[in-house]
């Protein structure tokens, strides 16, 4: 089939229309959404109402679905289904987040740059935000998402650079990024369930075969260098690849469904007003193999 694609961003990001995600998807539907994310690494898909079960079906048809790190700890949740995750300011009853409500302030580790879930050993491909409830612009930010083009950003590298940082290796630990904004309050257990994980600093994206930086808040240092030396290259490359020029901002509007490649994208979540609910129910699909088993 041929989607109606409108390009939002000088180099990726794009508006898909004339489709209803609630209708079954086929396998033409399907190989048309991923020859876009190969080009565009960010589709938006407007006025789209999926309940979880819908999509978490619709997810499913990329690949296996993740079940992130809230679920996996098991417990009451406000969401019946452990693939999609919650991303609100809302209680297992719905009710708004205390300000020192230590899952909220875990989640606001999502508002540096970072790639979702790069601190696993096989990490994920794609994310998908689908929005319930947005709350209302105000001084304190209207909650956009934030999404930076890695590819765009390794291009624009000198070729010194690319010669230096194409074999490196960096570590990646959830609880450094967090550590990063003070959050330090993990359940028992945790730390050992999520051991630090090696990955490429710069991959080959299988699906437009270009080159792309691989980084997140989550990339703690370079793997053989020291430390400081290693977190100052990952300081510069954060601060490259996230200019202007190299980023879309997406404003949320109840029934968007955004898809997003965390193989070429990094996003971050921005500030929003807390006195209001902000619902997105995510769904993550997984990789099959680690990033250094990877052809460079």
């Amino acid at each position: 089939m041929v989607l109606e694609i409108r390009q939002v961003n000088p180099h990726f990001a794009a508006e898909i229309g004339g489709i209803d995600l609630n209708k079954s998807v086929d396998g033409s539907m399907v190989d048309a959404i991923w020859e876009a994310i190969d080009r565009y690494a960010v589709l938006v898909f407007r006025n789209q109402r999926l309940g979880d079960t819908q999509l978490r079906d619709f997810a499913a048809n990329f690949g296996p679905l993740e079940i992130g790190r809230a679920a996996a700890r098991g417990g009451r949740r406000r969401l019946a289904h452990p693939e999609i995750g919650d991303i609100s300011n809302l209680d297992e009853d719905g009710r708004l987040r205390q300000r020192d409500d230590r899952r909220r302030l875990d989640s606001l580790g999502n508002r540096l740059w970072h790639t979702d879930a790069s601190y696993m050993p096989v990490p994920v491909v794609l994310g998908m935000l689908h929005a319930v409830a947005v709350p209302p612009a105000s001084a304190l930010g209207d909650g956009a998402t934030e999404f930076a083009d890695m590819r765009a950003a390794y291009d624009a590298l000198p070729e010194t650079m690319k010669a230096e940082i194409d074999g490196l290796v960096a570590e990646h630990d959830i609880f450094w990024s967090r550590g990063q904004i003070g959050f330090t309050e993990f359940a028992p257990g945790e730390r050992e369930q999520y051991p630090p994980s090696r990955q490429r600093l710069v991959r080959r994206h299988p699906g437009s075969r270009r080159k792309t930086l691989y980084l997140s808040a989550h990339a703690s240092h370079i793997v053989g260098w020291p430390v400081p030396e290693g977190r100052l290259l990952l300081l510069d490359l954060n601060t490259h690849a996230t200019q202007s020029e190299f980023v879309y901002s997406h404003k949320w509007r109840v029934g968007d469904l955004v898809i997003w490649d965390n193989r070429c994208t990094m996003h971050r979540g921005r500030p929003h007003n807390d006195t209001y609910p902000r619902d997105l129910r995510r769904a993550t699909t997984l990789d099959v193999g680690s990033t250094l088993e990877e052809a460079a």
